[in-house]
């Protein structure tokens, strides 16, 4: 009975509506290749021996497509192994210039950014921190909001990131889109110091395939949907155009509408009324244009 679900979900049939559901909107690891080829890439950089000019990553790819909790995942996976935090996430703030730079690694590192326009303390105060809690990875997340001010700034910022490795031995690694890319590799210096681990959109295929059918193993439904047939599978691609937040985005929602109807599994009709808009639609779409 339920033989498509995974063993860890099946007992969740018997749960009552709401818990299911909680089960269902929980996010959820997806150990895809691309996450874990990353993971094995960052794990490279954890177990590397000293050196004077470290090497660092580069996860680059569009928006909703796992890259932040691929870091994360490592990051968790890190702390359940070690007896100390080798491994730091830094939320790039929005905002240009090195002085929010500085904050958002002052706030990963649990300390007092002070006054925001004093670059000079800040930079001294991450020297003494970094020496102190002695870092192995640096995981700069969203980093393109860096690359938004003054070419002084950005330049500013490589700068760091260069003394990063030079100094307190660790390797940085930036995620985020395109723009990384393009900037880190806009001088052969940079360049040589970041290698690419690219988390490109899903392609229609046997992998993408592989993925809805581990998703549905997933979800605690008593009929199996048969995601990964033709017609249905190709919907959810459409919809979201080969992101995989995207994807688990649609099966979220169409999964928590199974329970709550009793339909115990996701239809073409299901996803059709959930009226899913793609992202690259939604600038155009008609409920936005109501709003004006």
């Amino acid at each position: 009975m339920a033989d498509h679900l995974l063993d860890h979900v099946r007992p969740y049939l018997d749960r009552d509506t709401e818990e299911r559901v909680a089960f269902i909107r929980a996010p959820r690891w997806i150990g895809h290749h691309t996450a874990l080829e990353a993971h094995e890439r960052l794990a490279d950089l954890l177990s590397r021996p000293a050196t004077l000019r470290t090497n660092g990553l580069m996860l680059v790819g569009p928006y909703a497509n796992g890259k932040t909790m691929i870091a994360e995942r490592f990051a968790v996976e890190h702390l359940k192994t070690s007896p100390e935090q080798r491994v730091f996430i830094v939320q790039t703030r929005e905002g240009a210039g090195l002085a929010h730079f500085y904050a958002s690694v002052l706030q990963a590192l649990k300390a007092p950014t002070g006054n925001v326009r004093d670059v000079g303390r800040k930079a001294a105060q991450l020297d003494h921190l970094l020496a102190s809690l002695a870092p192995r990875i640096l995981i700069f997340d969203e980093f393109h909001n860096a690359l938004r001010g003054r070419t002084r700034d950005i330049e500013a910022i490589f700068a760091f990131l260069r003394r990063l490795g030079r100094v307190h031995d660790i390797s940085p690694v930036l995620i985020g889109e395109v723009a990384v890319y393009d900037f880190v590799n806009a001088t052969d210096e940079m360049a040589s110091r970041f290698e690419l681990c690219a988390v490109p959109r899903w392609q229609y295929g046997e992998e993408y395939l592989a993925l809805l059918d581990s998703l549905e193993a997933a979800l605690p439904l008593a009929k199996g949907s048969d995601l990964s047939e033709e017609k249905i599978a190709r919907k959810i691609f459409s919809l979201s155009e080969g992101l995989i937040g995207e994807v688990v985005a649609i099966l979220t929602k169409a999964a928590s509408v199974a329970v709550r109807s009793g339909a115990e599994l996701i239809t073409m009709a299901m996803i059709d009324r959930l009226g899913h808009i793609p992202l690259s639609a939604r600038r155009q779409a008609p409920v936005r244009e109501a709003l004006l």
